[in-house]
């Protein structure tokens, strides 16, 4: 292994710093928004199996939207889009801070399955950026693995700050704050110049319907990465279950934040260095430690137990996520990057949902909902050697672009 661009001189380049930011200042209703809700519901008399389901909902709501979303940031650009989508989900998420979601489930699940599908697509939106503002190859890498290790700070942040404002001020007041930060973020990219001046792809370059499903090493991958959902899905629940059982509320937002932490420091260390072996290799390898950092959870009753052993899969989830995050930018065809990057995002999202339902329906047998997120780091480590044929990544210098607009990397200053 020998050392590449480190995170310091990463952030000293121009836009890098307030791109990061504002991303994941703007997705931060994605990790504060779920958690409200069960505690709206459990707050108002429901059960938390009803506030499971609209959080898997919700989830599985965003997972539908994010590709069509990218799709349409492919062929209309950034602002158009993302724009007209944050105003919407912002929209609903304020909504739901009036709306009795226990006493009406209904007009509560419209509220959230629109939420989610307007859910802007920020992160996707990035990944696309990353070759405008850096064009040098080892910095986009680096920058890669530290933005998905910096998404866990959504967890790290977004989870204990709806637990302190639900248990000061009420759950009602944490869905207005995350919705407001939410609009504040997307606002900070949106007005940021790659983002503004981002082009699609010229028209003689798009794919056909299916887009980036077309192949199949994609698929797959879309399939595997399902399972690593599932299990940050079924964590979420279990947290809150067993804050419950041990009568600690700030638990339901320790347990992700632990873990989320344990992604920040992983996403570090992984942008560091330049790994051996294949790309494909260290998608199989990352997958199988993930898997086996799932395991010593399920023995964990107490809060200090559960909150340590939370950390350790999360220190390998985002070389899980980097890995595939570069699969899909090596197999992706021109034109489809932000599409591509959001399939990958929608079968996390997919994957998290089930979880949730799963774990909301087991959620009075927390020792049987420990080792849920186990099992879906396995299906993903299963899926990823059953398939591993398909997702061989070609050189880097059969890599296609073409997904932006002729100019130099740094015209958008």
């Amino acid at each position: 292994m020998t050392s590449t661009t480190g995170s310091g001189p990463l952030l000293a380049q121009r836009h890098v710093a307030r791109l990061l930011l504002g991303t994941l200042i703007g997705r931060l209703p994605g990790g504060m928004a779920p958690v409200a809700i069960l505690l709206l519901v459990t707050d108002q008399g429901g059960s938390l199996k009803t506030g499971g389901l609209l959080c898997a909902l919700y989830g599985l709501a965003s997972a539908v939207g994010q590709p069509v979303l990218g799709r349409m940031v492919d062929r209309r650009g950034q602002s158009l889009v993302t724009g007209t989508a944050v105003l919407l989900t912002t929209v609903c998420l304020l909504g739901l801070s009036v709306v009795e979601v226990a006493a009406r489930p209904g007009p509560a699940a419209g509220l959230v399955a629109l939420a989610g599908l307007s859910t802007p697509p920020l992160e996707a939106g990035l990944r696309a950026l990353w070759p405008v503002v850096l064009p040098d190859e080892a910095r986009r890498r680096a920058a890669l693995a530290l933005d998905t290790g910096a998404q866990g700070l959504i967890y790290v942040t977004g989870p204990p700050l709806v637990a302190v404002l639900s248990t000061t001020t009420g759950p009602r007041t944490a869905m207005v704050v995350s919705a407001a930060l939410g609009l504040v973020g997307a606002a900070v990219v949106l007005s940021a110049a790659p983002s503004r001046h981002w082009r699609p792809a010229p028209k003689a370059h798009r794919t056909g319907t299916v887009g980036p499903l077309a192949h199949a090493g994609l698929r797959w991958l879309f399939v595997a990465v399902s399972g690593v959902g599932f299990a940050l899905g079924a964590m979420n629940v279990w947290a809150v279950s067993l804050a419950d059982t041990l009568g600690m509320d700030l638990l339901s937002g320790l347990i992700p934040a632990a873990l989320s932490t344990g992604s920040l420091a992983g996403g570090f260390l992984y942008g560091r260095r330049v790994w051996p072996g294949t790309l494909t290799g260290q998608l199989l390898v990352s997958a199988f430690l993930f898997a086996v950092g799932w395991v010593p959870l399920v023995a964990a009753t107490g809060p200090v137990s559960a909150v340590t052993l939370a950390a350790v899969p999360g220190l390998l989830l985002t070389t899980v996520i980097t890995s595939a995050f570069l699969t899909v930018d090596a197999l992706a065809p021109a034109g489809t990057t932000t599409e591509a990057y959001a399939w990958l995002i929608a079968a996390v999202g997919t994957g998290q949902a089930a979880g949730t339902a799963v774990a909301g329906a087991l959620a009075e047998r927390p020792h049987v909902g420990a080792g849920l997120p186990a099992a879906g780091a396995g299906l993903t480590l299963m899926v990823l050697l059953a398939a591993h044929r398909h997702l061989t990544v070609p050189g880097a210098g059969t890599r296609r672009r073409g997904r932006h607009r002729r100019a130099p990397a740094h015209a958008a200053r």
